[in-house]
């Protein structure tokens, strides 16, 4: 159980549960410095410090989004996940697919993207996903997506703006942040060494996923 909170902890913990739930990843410190007023984001970081010596939650050094909730439950009462950094435990596991390299043109699930089925608790997930995306690259390092992660991606053809989407573009799957504006659709890397996607109107375009989650490769040896 988490010592009390003051009110503007107990903000700052109702936001990140906020964030998650739209988005399926924690906020950065400083979009929290910038949703509540903050002159910086270094009194969002002291603010999360003391959340984490009250055990509401925890947090990853060297990961901008690296926060992970402990706590059960938030102000409006809704049971409240954590974003899932840890090795899966070995209770009512279900089997999902683990998807390596993605050949052009071929269907993300095709049986010879499949590497291998892998356990996983569906608890520690917002929504079970359908598998899971080892991860190439640096595009999403500030979003703590990492080269050779597991992304828990669950399928839809659509996405909200601001989720963190699996999406094809011909015969590229990438992991990027999704935004669309009237029909305007741009795909944002969380790595300021990459640029964004726009998504043309004659561009063979589609959603195959919504990430609702994260498996650090690190917590499975």
């Amino acid at each position: 159980m988490a010592a009390k909170l003051t009110a503007r902890q107990q903000q700052i913990l109702d936001l990140i549960a906020s964030e998650i739930r739209r988005t399926g990843f924690p906020p950065t410190r400083a979009e929290i410095a910038r949703a509540l007023g903050f002159k910086s984001a270094n009194a969002a970081e002291d603010h999360l410090k003391a959340l984490a010596r009250k055990g509401a939650i925890e947090m990853t050094a060297g990961a901008s989004r690296g926060i992970r909730l402990i706590q059960a439950e938030s102000t409006d009462g809704d049971a409240q996940r954590p974003a899932p950094n840890l090795a899966p435990s070995h209770l009512s596991q279900i089997m999902v697919p683990l998807v390596g390299r993605v050949a052009a043109g071929s269907p993300i699930l095709a049986a010879e993207h499949i590497e291998s089925e892998i356990g996983i608790e569906p608890a520690l997930f917002q929504q079970v996903p359908d598998y899971l995306l080892r991860v190439k690259g640096y595009s999403m390092r500030d979003a703590g997506i990492l080269d050779g992660d597991l992304l828990a991606v669950k399928k839809s053809p659509d996405a909200r703006n601001g989720q963190i989407v699996v999406a094809r573009i011909g015969d590229e799957v990438t992991v990027k942040r999704f935004s669309k504006s009237g029909g305007r659709i741009e795909l944002l890397p969380e790595n300021d060494d990459f640029q964004p996607i726009i998504v043309a109107p004659a561009d063979d375009f589609s959603l195959e996923g919504i990430a609702v989650g994260l498996i650090r490769t690190t917590a499975l040896h």
